[in-house]
């Protein structure tokens, strides 16, 4: 705008100058003219030196009065170009700075009333970039925060199949940074290969498209509800893919549980009523009447009864404990007290295998817990590894404790547990070796309902195990401070 405010002056300026030389020239030309006339009228004799005199003169005085007007226009065009300029110089300024996102800008220019309705226009049109500016920002951290609250994983792919929306559970479920996918292309990101398949089915289709896959990550088998949808904008430009997944996996597992259960539960019921009413229907047809047999098959009977009404108790106790809002009497309470209880209770079986108890117990810890219900969870983990061990082993019982909580270990030199099945032992009816379970005339719900009594004191449970050299669990109770 200033290049052209002077380009205008000089205009401005040329025209004047061209205008006054045209003017001098004629009037240079014409005063000899009028010189000589008044010569011939006055009857007075030409004077050449005296002509040349006044001539001179003539041409001084024009000189200095062009120069003198020249200057006072060229001055008062100069404030009148600055005038119309400078308000449109401030305007253009305020116009680069909304160009480059500045909305805070205003112009202030003063002038005619043109220029001053453009100036208003320019500021009503600053305030409402900047109101949609505000407005921009709050919706997008709206959306942002949706975004990474949202509890499923998000990822918005571009047309070209670059990243361009991604939020931290996306992030955190597949182990990446936010620098490590921004603007990249999905194919490279290493994502499992039936999401990638999945993706691209949904840009060759272009229509929204629903699956459940079963992807592996860090050794895990994972279940994901897959939904993506192409993203279309203004004028239905297409602008890529949105995909939105739902990791399903716990739904999966509690699924297979209850099958599970139903199929065991099923199972467990059937065998002891099947002996009962066979055993039975043996003695109903005439084995009663040889003594022997009817004591033999009584006692058969009766045992399957026990097993029967052991299982049913179980099952109503499992069912107690799991029901919501289910709490224990909290006392503090002695650990060495209750293993010694503990010990009592299973020192028949350990001597049926002649096995022995190896305890190693520095000093007690009193525990904030309920005493009835931590013998019960010592008891059934003693009575796993007595089932679990080989005869002429040893268990070893230990009692510690850290910041946090008392810890009780129970040690067998059984069997052992295989790794992946570690994480399933806890479940009801899960047997690590059912052939052998089974014969022990366990039901299959011990350690349930040890999880669960752990937990409701707000304790921990953890195990570890090698195959052929045996298992330690360990739980862990609040202590009493």
């Amino acid at each position: 705008m200033k290049s052209f405010s002077n380009q205008l002056f000089l205009f401005f300026t040329l025209i004047t100058v061209s205008i006054f030389a045209v003017l001098g020239i004629i009037l240079g030309q014409l005063f000899p003219f009028f010189i000589k006339r008044y010569f011939e009228r006055g009857k007075i004799p030409f004077d050449a030196e005296l002509f040349l005199q006044i001539s001179s003169q003539y041409y001084i005085v024009l000189s200095i009065i062009i120069i003198i007007a020249l200057v006072l226009i060229s001055y008062g065009a100069y404030r009148l170009i600055r005038t119309l300029t400078d308000p449109l110089n401030n305007i253009t300024k305020t116009a680069k700075e909304l160009s480059i996102g500045n909305y805070r800008a205003r112009a202030y220019a003063m002038g005619p009333s043109t220029v001053v309705e453009l100036r208003s226009s320019i500021n009503n049109l600053a305030r409402t970039l900047q109101e949609i500016e505000k407005t921009r920002e709050v919706e997008e951290e709206r959306l942002k925060t949706l975004i990474e609250n949202m509890g499923s994983a998000l990822i918005m792919i571009g047309r070209e199949g670059n990243v361009s929306i991604v939020n931290g559970q996306f992030l955190q479920g597949f182990n990446l940074t936010f620098d490590e996918v921004r603007g990249k292309n999905f194919n490279s990101l290493g994502l499992p290969k039936k999401l990638e398949h999945f993706i691209d089915h949904v840009f060759l289709t272009e229509s929204p498209y629903r699956k459940q896959i079963e992807v592996e990550l860090h050794h895990e088998i994972l279940y994901k509800q897959v939904y993506g949808a192409p993203v279309v904008g203004e004028h239905g430009r297409w602008l890529g893919v949105v995909i939105v997944m739902h990791d399903i996996t716990e739904l999966i597992r509690l699924e297979q549980i209850r099958k599970d259960f139903v199929a065991n539960v099923s199972h467990e019921l059937r065998t002891p009523i099947t002996s009962i009413k066979g055993f039975s229907e043996t003695l109903l047809d005439g084995a009663f009447k040889d003594e022997k047999m009817l004591l033999s098959f009584l006692d058969i009977i009766h045992q399957e009864s026990n097993r029967l009404q052991m299982l049913i108790n179980d099952l109503l106790e499992l069912s107690k404990i799991e029901r919501h809002g289910y709490t224990v009497n909290i006392v503090p309470t002695s650990l060495q007290d209750v293993l010694i209880r503990a010990v009592e209770v299973t020192s028949p079986r350990l001597d049926e295998k002649n096995m022995q108890f190896n305890v190693d117990i520095v000093r007690d810890v009193v525990v904030k817990g309920d005493a009835n219900r931590l013998i019960q969870i010592f008891t059934n983990l003693i009575a796993n590894a007595i089932t679990y061990s080989s005869e002429n082993t040893t268990i070893t019982l230990r009692i510690k404790e850290n910041n946090e909580f008392g810890i009780v270990e129970v040690e067998d030199q059984g069997i052992g547990i295989e790794k992946s099945e570690l994480p399933r032992i806890f479940e009801r009816f899960y047997r690590v070796d059912r052939a052998r379970s089974r014969n022990s005339g366990g039901t299959g719900l011990g350690l349930a309902i040890v999880k669960h009594l752990v937990e409701a004191h707000h304790g921990k449970i953890n195990v570890e195990s090698q195959v052929g050299k045996g298992t330690r669990m360990e739980i862990m109770i609040p202590i009493k401070k």
